[in-house]
């Protein structure tokens, strides 16, 4: 059953708690419940991605560098492809952090047929020229896509099946949700991965300046070792800190020709959009 503008009211004042719950996954019982209603099935087949964006993908590891493909064609395939589609109003995100640095009304976009289950004063259902114009905007704007299966969208709407509902956020670093992921316990931080064929190298042209360990990490995967920027394993692929280097020593690169039409297929096994 579609929630009530009063829940998603309140699920905005609860916002600054995100961090505090994700501990709570980690906690006899109460975190085996948190996982059952809020992340179960992430052992099943679900695929969820941050996209880099397409400004920072280098795929000099291609052979054919005139068969150039940018990651923004995953999101593109599914809008294009989805029997449903619905735009939300709001990012719910930017209102409750009080985003100062992006705008608010870049909402997600929601598909699928369980998307006919959403409030309908959250958004609206629109044809796929307007959702494909909708994130253009949102990548020229310098946000991110996290797109897949997240059953948490699925529970906070109250719609069902979760199978049937893909999620294509719009994320800016300062507020994205999931920016609590090193919080989780560890095997639900599984839940979001990089993008398959897709790596960040620090080049031997960091200085160790730090801007990239400043924040521009949605999940705190850069840091400065003995004056180098050094990348962790959590590395979610986005590419934020390429674009946050002054010095261009940060890379994203693509090592495997296959690996848009290797991300559709692992997404379309999550969800059904069609």
């Amino acid at each position: 059953m579609a929630r009530p503008l009063w829940f998603v009211e309140l699920l905005k004042r609860s916002f600054p708690l995100r961090y505090f719950g994700a501990e709570m996954t980690k906690w006899p019982v109460l975190g085996h419940l948190m996982e059952k209603a809020l992340f179960n099935g992430y052992q099943t087949g679900d695929a969820l991605f941050y996209l880099p964006k397409d400004t920072v993908v280098i795929q000099q590891e291609i052979n054919q560098q005139e068969n150039l493909v940018i990651p923004s064609l995953v999101v593109d395939h599914f809008i294009r492809h989805a029997s449903y589609t619905f735009l939300m109003d709001r990012c719910i995100c930017r209102d409750a952090a009080d985003c100062q640095d992006h705008d608010h009304e870049m909402g997600c976009i929601f598909l699928g047929e369980a998307v006919l289950d959403i409030n309908p004063k959250l958004g609206q259902l629109v044809d796929a020229e307007t959702a494909l114009a909708h994130v253009s905007r949102a990548r020229k704007a310098g946000l991110v896509h996290l797109i897949g299966r997240d059953k948490i969208d699925a529970v906070w709407m109250g719609v069902k099946p979760s199978t049937k509902l893909m999620t294509i956020c719009n994320c800016c670093s300062c507020c994205c949700l999931f920016r609590f992921l090193p919080h989780l316990a560890p095997k639900l931080q599984e839940k979001i991965e990089r993008m398959p064929g897709v790596n960040v190298e620090v080049t031997s042209d960091c200085v160790g300046c730090g801007q990239c360990s400043s924040g521009v990490c949605f999940i705190d995967a850069i840091h400065l070792v003995e004056g180098k920027a050094v990348i962790s394993e959590d590395c979610r692929g986005c590419g934020n800190c390429v674009e946050a280097c002054p010095h261009a020593a940060i890379q994203v690169l693509v090592n495997r020709e296959d690996y848009i039409e290797y991300a559709i297929q692992r997404l379309s096994q999550a969800v059904d959009v069609v």
